[in-house]
């Protein structure tokens, strides 16, 4: 067949890029095509996003698009980080800078919404996890905070969504992304309105919902005509970054329960795919989510802090004349001994402080544990805390899913981390497969080739991630399965019944 291209715009925390991917009706190939840097304002006192910044980005991207592939290029599709959101008038005007979810303010209300509704009541009606973060208290902190802002706004959109609004006049929000809000009712599927009520907020701005696959319109005249790329088709694919990830896990065992993904990057989305969300008292107390997924699949999973830890070491080392390159500090890490010292990557502490080798150090004087000294000790630190927090959950998970994952997939830019890969596979105690890397741009990209029609199923589509792309395969090593299993009780003790 003649080659089609489509166009992935992927979004994260820390960075953005827009991926061609290159279809011959088997393999779909990628070639990136622009990259920029992303994250968050510091702006009296808060933090805020340039949401205008990362669609001149965007723009560019697609014009050098259009530039190398012409008129093969067939759609576009954006995916973004989850929970942030931008809020319109009616004119179309956006009212504010979009908030940060690390913004210090979502604290008070989350501590305060818990308060004054039952956090059962509110699991009930969203199948969400409780983390200060979610949008749901960055409302009930803006409502209270600037309620002027949300009396002028006439519609909600996430960030993708938005993205999308730019592209092409959509004004609806998509199904994956917005089931991480904690206001939409997974089992009607749709908003919960009657959530958002009892906290006094507003709903008379939630737009509609779309499914994963959707197309959503031609670019608008004068983006088709500022990019070159005419008016191709806007596809919203699992616009939440981590649903697109799992699109793009190389599952062999689709439709099974006994496989588990992380999706790796700042954040760590540990979970497995179901058919239905996983709502019950266990599911609650062990502080679950349900996220929303494509072909009428479910996420059951749970947040970990990821390697946000490790960024944020690498940004302090690197102000003070420090290494400030990923592969060296793993390679240095990897040279330290391990299982010495250890976190819990999800202490409120390691949200967003103003120094994180200090909010380490300061963690392992008040646990009574050795003291990380130097960046390899804090690496170190820092990666054999995720596999142990990664062995923690995947065991709660196993309990809610009533199997045991016999394989674990980790996908996205911490598959590339040997060092972690294989202290999960030694902290779980069973075979780690790692890849692709580019998960979420392929998962992102096949789902547009669904949509029009080159693929019929999530089977179909996983078979496409397998023909192209890398995995590689790390076994737990038995010599030092004692080691680690006194790591699990140690860092057991360390977080908690909820580790």
């Amino acid at each position: 067949m003649e080659r089609q291209v489509y166009l992935g715009v992927d979004v994260g925390a820390e960075s953005g890029r827009v991926m061609a991917g290159l279809w011959d009706g088997r393999r779909m190939d990628l070639a990136e095509v622009a990259r920029f840097a992303n994250g968050p304002v510091e702006i009296g006192g808060t933090l805020r996003w340039d949401p205008l910044r990362l669609w001149a980005e965007i723009r560019a991207g697609l014009a050098q698009a259009s530039s190398r592939f012409g008129s093969a290029v067939v759609s576009v599709g954006v995916d973004t980080w989850a929970l942030d959101y931008v809020l319109m008038s009616r004119s179309g005007e956006m009212l504010g800078l979009p908030f940060c979810y690390r913004d210090p303010s979502h604290r008070a209300a989350f501590h305060a919404a818990s308060a004054r509704v039952p956090r059962a009541e509110v699991f009930g009606r969203s199948g969400v996890q409780f983390m200060p973060i979610n949008t749901l208290y960055q409302w009930i902190a803006r409502h209270g905070r600037s309620p002027e802002v949300f009396a002028a706004a006439e519609r909600f959109l996430m960030m993708p969504d938005w993205l999308n609004w730019c592209l092409c006049g959509s004004d609806t929000v998509e199904f994956t992304n917005a089931t991480t809000t904690q206001f939409l009712d997974p089992v009607a599927r749709r908003w919960s309105t009657e959530l958002l009520e009892r906290f006094g907020l507003p709903t008379h701005l939630l737009p509609g919902l779309v499914e994963p696959g959707t197309r959503l319109g031609p670019l608008r005249a004068e983006v088709a005509g500022s990019t070159g790329l005419g008016r191709v088709p806007v596809v919203a694919p699992a616009t939440h970054d981590t649903g697109s990830a799992v699109v793009g896990v190389p599952s062999e065992r689709t439709g099974h329960r006994d496989w588990a993904y992380i999706s790796s990057g700042t954040w760590s989305l540990v979970g497995y795919e179901a058919a239905a969300p996983e709502l019950s008292a266990r599911a609650l107390a062990l502080n679950a989510t349900n996220e929303g997924g494509v072909d009428g699949t479910w996420r059951v999973l749970k947040n970990v802090m990821g390697l946000w830890l490790v960024q944020r070491c690498r940004a302090s080392f690197a102000s003070h004349g420090g290494t400030s390159d990923y592969g060296a500090l793993v390679a240095m890490a990897e040279g330290s001994p391990g299982l010495r010292s250890l976190v819990d990557p999800d202490d409120e502490r390691f949200l967003n402080p103003p120094d994180m080798p200090s909010a380490i150090r300061d963690y392992c004087v008040e646990t009574r544990q050795p003291v990380p000294a130097t960046e390899a000790e804090l690496v170190r630190c820092a990666l054999d805390s995720l596999a142990l927090k990664y062995a923690s959950v995947l065991g709660q998970l196993e309990e809610l899913a009533g199997t045991r994952f016999v394989v674990v997939h980790i996908v996205g830019g911490g598959a590339r981390n040997g060092l972690l890969n294989q202290a999960t596979a030694d902290a779980t105690g069973r075979p780690v497969l790692a890849g692709p890397t580019e998960a979420t741009a392929l998962g992102n990209l096949v789902w547009q080739a669904r949509a029009l029609g080159e693929l019929d199923s999530l089977v179909g589509a996983r078979e496409v991630v397998r023909s192209s792309s890398e995995v590689v395969r790390f076994e737990p090593r038995h010599d030092a399965a004692g080691r680690w299993a006194e790591a699990r009780e140690r860092f057991a003790s360390l977080c908690g019944p909820r580790a």
